[in-house]
């Protein structure tokens, strides 16, 4: 009989359910593109940047992974607007994982691009190629071999870390289904039921980065 109730209830709060799903995505989705391309740029600047921009990089680095994902989330709500910033709660959540994001795809793919032999760079620039062009053509599609897998795994963690975004508010996933329970009690069934819609958003992931990882392999073992 509970579980008849349970599905009842899903069937009830759908709508519910499905806008807390969407927003979920959403702020994942927004986190992951913003803070891969923030995190490419302070990647770069940390391998091959020149010192005022190498050291104020690598702090960043080391300061954000260091900070727990929590204390990002309030920090970045709460001083957008002691600083006269007027975000919502939506926004200053996309922006604390923007550059959680940022701090762990910066890491990899200064692991990636110090993996490469550096004779390429002088082999670039021999036959004329500019810096952009050489990490354009020869040094990024080759750090990016190296990366996806590590950045999958990030870009999981970042649908983990939209969780966080319930403390200030944000009707994502979590706070739905806590919202729900709060009126029928059936603390289980909700929570395994979000359990599954959370691992079905990090499985889509996954399975989009190894099916680029596979396109990106094609090139390499063709010129082998």
């Amino acid at each position: 009989m509970q579980w008849d109730y349970f599905f009842n209830q899903v069937i009830s709060h759908r709508d519910a359910l499905l806008q807390g799903t969407a927003v979920t995505i959403g702020v994942s989705l927004s986190a992951i593109v913003a803070g891969t391309l923030l995190g490419v740029a302070i990647g770069v600047a940390v391998t091959y940047g020149i010192k005022p921009l190498r050291w104020p990089a690598r702090a960043y680095i080391d300061i954000i992974r260091g900070t727990p994902v929590l204390v990002l989330v309030l920090a970045t709500f709460y001083i957008s607007s002691a600083v006269g910033l007027d975000l919502g709660a939506f926004q200053a959540g996309v922006l604390a994982l923007t550059l959680f994001c940022a701090s762990h795809v910066g890491e990899i793919l200064r692991g990636a691009l110090q993996a490469l032999p550096r004779g390429q760079i002088e082999a670039g620039r021999a036959i004329g190629l500019t810096f952009a062009g050489i990490f354009r053509h020869i040094l990024f599609p080759q750090a990016l071999r190296y990366a996806l897998p590590t950045w999958i795994t990030a870009a999981v963690e970042m649908v983990k870390a939209s969780t966080l975004l319930s403390v200030i508010g944000v009707a994502e996933l979590l706070l739905t289904t806590q919202q729900i329970i709060s009126n029928n009690f059936l603390n289980m069934q909700f929570y395994l039921l979000a359990g599954l819609i959370y691992f079905l958003i990090d499985f889509a992931i996954e399975q989009v980065g190894r099916y680029v990882g596979r396109r990106l392999d094609r090139p390499a073992r063709r010129t082998t």
